[in-house]
């Protein structure tokens, strides 16, 4: 399990360690690029790396993802040097910083479809105004298992992420 350390700011935290990311199989050169479909924190075509804590919350998190018939996936473990990240879990920062945890996990895949935009992606824009470079969700599907979401990675000042060989 990563290591999770509060930062001085008491608003953010730093994350080591190994994730799991759930990829197209045969699509590991891309599994550093992250997603740019809509997703919960990511606009069409806003590159967000969703990554999670453990290959059991991969599991939780693709239950709400279906691929098409005939398309499989994988999992790729990578290891994540992350700092100025944002717990979701953490009701007192969550107040400090103006956040209602309902806002993040609030449904937001049919909105999206039916051309709304989800309250979710305001989260976001508001860590970021904040300077968070990702955060900690937690899992709907699974008690205790959690995610970690990258707005910015692999560039100077962000968090780090590398493949790691299984």
């Amino acid at each position: 399990m990563p290591d999770i350390i509060p930062e001085a700011s008491r608003v953010f935290v730093s994350v080591n360690g190994t994730f799991y990311r759930a990829i197209v199989a045969d699509g590991s050169a891309d599994s550093l690029r992250g997603s740019i479909a809509a997703g919960r924190y990511s606009k069409p075509g806003q590159r967000t790396l969703y990554m999670s804590a453990t290959e059991e919350g991969v599991a939780a998190a693709m239950q709400a993802h279906p691929l098409p018939a005939g398309t499989r996936r994988t999992v790729c473990a990578m290891a994540v040097e992350a700092h100025s990240i944002f717990d979701l879990r953490d009701d007192r920062a969550c107040e400090q910083m103006g956040i209602r945890r309902g806002d993040a996990l609030a449904p937001w895949q049919e909105l999206v479809a039916n051309g709304g935009v989800p309250t979710s992606w305001g989260v976001r824009a508001h860590l970021e105004r904040a300077g968070a470079h990702g955060l900690i969700d937690p899992s709907r599907t699974a008690s205790g298992l959690w995610h970690l979401v990258l707005f910015r990675w692999n560039m100077p000042g962000a968090p780090t992420v590398k493949i790691v060989p299984r």
